[in-house]
């Protein structure tokens, strides 16, 4: 019977050795789409003075030509006051002050008249700013022309010359708009484990409100953008500005965008691996030569896997025996503040029951504890890049004007778990305004 009881005591110890619970499957979930195209919406604004000097500029102070007077070409001079231009009506209006020297044989004949000129702004689709549906009207209020019909070809000569100037003029505003396009299109890199990607957003059009006048031209513009990620990291493809599209309405004020990141399995798990030592966790007070190693982190469908392997020698009375194995904890990777944790990591049933068997199961609660703490992607430098993008990336100064881009809001909104890595998207709420000229200085980068 002492045999027995001591072939019995064997045979239980024997439990120890080679632990190979069931391995959950790998299962992918499906792809998540990329987000819906979103607008970064962009108000401008040029200042009535910048655009009175500009008007002002393109019409000649002065002029000559001939006008057919009493059956001969006489030869005429003018010169015009400085342009006054309003804004009303949805009309540029300008207006001056011409007075004009008609050469005669015996005495010159001066005459004084106004030219009104309104015009409806526009911006065409190669970004300049134009005048259109141009009108023109003269007058004068010196009786003696009255008498003299045939100095009226100086009222129409010189009207039609400030009017075909005028109609031919143009505010260029390709240059800042083309380096506002640049700027948002460039890939935004990081980190992914031993690779690289990048979320981008490519533009793919642009779109622009009618303009409003208020002492001023003021417009809405939209680049309609769809975010996506790339991995590896792909060369932005060299396309110039779309034409502009104008359109109905464009949304003003603070515009939305989500901007999806990814973060790699192996930035987890290297974060446990620092907290192991050379490479192991000896985690077991009643077994202390027996530790962890290798972790690996994959996907079981919506959860998260981590897959560790145990070995060691344990010692129970006169019993001693080496186990290696394999240990698996599942959870759900969540997002907390600006990090990737899995606050609900536990052990599978079946390594839980091996942790009993081995009278270890309070050690569970290290392993898990450890496990938890380590298991994190901080996605702060990530979501730096974003805000650069819509912020300091998107305000700067050109010769013409100035863009200047402001984040209000940056939250991590969802996440999906997929393949080898983890995808977050990240919601953008930001404002952009563009003034010509600069309206003050730059802000500085948050």
């Amino acid at each position: 019977m002492r045999w027995l009881a001591c072939f019995g005591f064997l045979v239980g110890c024997t439990r120890f050795g080679p632990v190979y619970p069931p391995r959950p499957p790998a299962r992918p979930s499906a792809l998540v789409p990329e987000p819906v195209p979103s607008r970064i919406s962009l108000h401008l604004a040029i200042t009535g003075p910048s655009l009175r000097q500009a008007l002002d500029g393109v019409v000649p102070a002065s002029g000559d030509g001939s006008v057919s007077v009493l059956g001969s070409d006489r030869a005429y001079h003018w010169q015009r006051e400085p342009l006054d231009v309003a804004f009303a009506g949805g009309h540029v209006a300008a207006r001056t002050k011409v007075t004009a020297t008609i050469d005669l044989p015996i005495s010159n004949i001066v005459v004084a008249f106004d030219v009104h000129v309104s015009a409806e702004p526009v911006i065409n689709t190669s970004y300049a700013f134009k005048l259109q549906a141009t009108e023109v009207n003269v007058h004068s209020d010196d009786a003696r022309l009255k008498l003299l019909d045939q100095v009226s070809g100086v009222f129409a000569r010189v009207g039609n010359e400030v009017e075909g100037r005028l109609r031919g003029f143009s505010y260029d505003l390709k240059p800042m708009l083309e380096q506002a396009y640049e700027r948002v299109r460039a890939p935004m890199p990081f980190a992914l484990g031993d690779a690289a990607g990048c979320s981008v957003l490519k533009v793919l059009g642009v779109e622009a409100a009618p303009v409003i006048l208020a002492d001023g031209v003021e417009k809405d513009f939209a680049l309609v953008v769809a975010p996506s990620v790339t991995i590896p990291c792909a060369p932005v493809a060299l396309e110039p500005l779309p034409p502009l599209e104008n359109v109905a309405t464009v949304p003003t004020g603070p515009f939305t965008v989500t901007v999806p990141i990814v973060a790699a399995y192996s930035e987890l798990t290297r974060g446990l691996g620092a907290a192991f030592t050379s490479g192991k966790l000896f985690f077991s007070k009643e077994h202390p030569d027996l530790y962890l190693e290798h972790p690996e982190l994959y996907e079981a469908d919506d959860r998260l896997v981590l897959h560790l392997h145990i070995a060691g020698p344990v010692h129970e009375l006169a019993i001693h025996t080496f186990i290696d194995g394999e240990l698996y904890l599942t959870g759900h990777p969540t997002l907390v503040d600006n990090e990737i944790a899995l606050p609900d990591l536990e052990p599978t049933i079946e390594t839980s029951n091996f942790l009993l068997s081995l009278k270890a199961l309070s050690d569970a609660e290290r392993i898990k504890t450890e496990a938890r703490r380590a298991l994190r992607i901080d996605l702060t430098e990530r979501l730096a890049a974003v805000r650069a993008k819509l912020s300091s990336d998107l305000s700067f100064a050109t010769p013409a004007g100035c863009i200047v881009g402001r984040v209000d809001k940056l939250e991590l909104a969802e996440l999906y778990p997929h393949g080898s890595y983890l995808r977050v998207h990240g919601v953008v709420t930001a404002r952009a305004a563009a003034s010509m000229p600069c309206s003050g200085p730059l802000p500085s980068a948050p």
